[in-house]
């Protein structure tokens, strides 16, 4: 979504004030501007500041929550290491920086993803090490555990451990050549 759309909050909602990631409770009846929709979470602007509203509270803004078809036909029975690690590639890319509509697979923020079969041979432990863009970055913890939380609805999926690494340093480099275009920054 790129259009902006006033809303009246239909409930209170949890969300996270961008870019420092501080939880704060929005009320039924703000007005709130939503100016980006992506990957299933809400950025919105109310009260003179940017918050972060997570999907499951879709409602709140008379939205319905998006539907997973990346998911769609894997079993937690017949998934292969292959099939969970390119669920996980695929749920990262759904993870948005609150504040630019770019993903973090294609932000570059995403170095390793492995996933390994746990040792009691019943399911899958998925290891991810990823960066920021900033040390700084206030809304780092709230995109790891978005990142941990989508992997962790893979079937299959047993254990998310994500790494935040500083080595290497992200650079503008590391991002796609879409997200590079998109940002002017080619």
């Amino acid at each position: 979504m790129r259009a902006t759309e006033d809303v009246v909050l239909t409930r209170d909602c949890d969300a996270a004030i961008v870019p420092w990631g501080t939880p704060v409770r929005l009320n039924q009846g703000d007005l709130v501007t939503i100016t980006q929709h992506l990957g299933g979470s809400f950025t919105v602007v109310a009260h003179g500041s940017m918050y972060r509203i997570e999907g499951r509270d879709a409602d709140a803004l008379g939205k319905e929550p998006e539907a997973n078809p990346a998911l769609a036909g894997l079993s937690a029975d017949t998934i292969t290491r292959e099939q969970v690690e390119s669920a996980a590639w695929s749920q990262m890319a759904t993870c948005y920086d609150p504040e630019i509509p770019i993903n973090v697979v294609d932000l570059g923020l995403i170095y390793d993803c492995y996933a390994r079969p746990m040792e009691a041979g019943k399911g899958f432990r998925v290891d991810v090490n990823m960066t920021l863009t900033a040390v700084g970055c206030g809304m780092g913890e709230a995109l790891q555990q978005e990142v941990a939380e989508k992997i962790r609805v893979i079937p299959g999926v047993e254990d998310v451990n994500i790494e935040l690494v500083w080595d290497p340093p992200w650079s503008r480099e590391r991002m796609s050549e879409s997200a590079r275009l998109e940002t002017g920054l080619f």
